[in-house]
């Protein structure tokens, strides 16, 4: 997979699977990256092999949107998200929009964005999760925002098929992350055993494979559904998450 020449955005890009996506596209040719992230420090030390215009703000502000120069794009990775929990019955109105405004409208601006930047014949993949198609207790902000993604997606691809606009989703399970230090219980028990320990547990009972993913695996991915090898696929989710919707 080579993007030689290429330019791409990528959101969430400081860390991550935003991260390991951007130094992947790099080592591949990619002669530039937009980078968006909020975190303004993170990415002043995200050091690739190509041109970056790093771009600090909050995806969910149309303002940031607005005042964006992003130039001419021939890819982009929709993949700034935030994670919480809590009950239905439990969760406050306010976390649930913390959640959605990131996830949901901040994805829906981050891709009217690409897509208005892109080149006919580009190619666009969104980062949902496995969240978005099997319900838990518990998760039911984040998965609906990951649910909402996915459709989003799939009428993006319809609007971007007359030029020839490829638009995709990926929906990881487990990914081994910082993400993961949100959700109490692992904080819990990665402070006890230890992050890699708390992992593996984690996985061996969640996952018919036993294992999560690393997020240089799912940036592989992202990088194979940009490419030309993924030239006939639009539309599509690719489900990734080692057995856990099974």
């Amino acid at each position: 997979m080579r993007f030689d020449g290429k330019s791409a955005l990528i959101t969430g890009a400081a860390s991550g699977i935003g991260r390991a996506t951007a130094e992947l596209l790099a080592r591949e040719g990619a002669e530039r990256l937009v980078l968006v992230d909020r975190d303004e420090n993170a990415l002043k030390q995200l050091t690739v092999e190509s041109a970056t215009v790093p771009l600090a703000g909050d995806v969910a502000d149309p303002r940031f949107w607005e005042s964006a120069e992003l130039g001419g794009i021939d890819h982009a990775v929709i993949n700034a998200g935030v994670a919480g929990v809590g009950l239905i019955a439990d969760l406050c109105f306010d976390e649930w929009r913390r959640i959605l405004s990131v996830n949901l409208d901040g994805a829906f601006l981050s891709l009217q964005a690409a897509l208005r930047a892109i080149r006919d014949g580009g190619s666009i993949v969104a980062v949902a999760s496995a969240a978005g198609l099997k319900p838990e207790p518990g998760v039911a902000a984040y998965g609906a925002s990951k649910a909402g993604l996915i459709q989003l997606t799939k009428v993006a691809a319809k609007e971007a098929a007359g030029r020839k606009v490829r638009v995709n989703a990926i929906a990881p399970g487990g990914v081994e992350t910082h993400v993961w230090d949100a959700v109490p219980m692992f904080a819990d028990r990665a402070k006890d055993i230890g992050r890699d320990a708390a992992f593996a547990e984690l996985a061996a009972m969640a996952t018919p494979l036993g294992r999560y993913a690393k997020a240089e695996e799912i940036g592989e991915q992202i990088a194979f559904l940009l490419s030309d090898q993924a030239a006939n696929i639009t539309g599509s989710v690719l489900l990734s998450d080692g057995g856990y919707t099974l």
